[in-house]
């Protein structure tokens, strides 16, 4: 099963709106993305509720599992989503 470990990369952490832009693209992939912290029990990445859950602050790594066609690109795209500074580009 192909998984991607990623720190966080917004200095305030898995917050609200980076949360929100990750569930969102979670939701839009073609396979069921689960996000786990700290060997905690994975959660469904398409769940905000249990992604602001995770409490996952910046320099925090976190798991990504995926599996069936197209995992690969799914969570290629979801690492580089997670390990942008949002907060940076809000400033910006």
């Amino acid at each position: 099963m192909p998984q991607r470990v990623v720190a966080i990369g917004s200095r305030s952490g898995l917050h609200a709106r980076p949360a929100t832009v990750f569930v969102q693209t979670a939701t839009s992939q073609p396979v069921k993305v689960t996000i786990a912290r700290d060997g905690r029990d994975p959660v469904d990445a398409r769940s905000l509720l249990s992604v602001l859950a995770l409490g996952a602050s910046h320099g925090d790594s976190v798991v990504l599992t995926a599996e069936g066609d197209g995992a690969e690109a799914a969570l290629d795209e979801l690492a580089a989503l997670l390990s942008r500074d949002h907060d940076a580009q809000k400033k910006a």
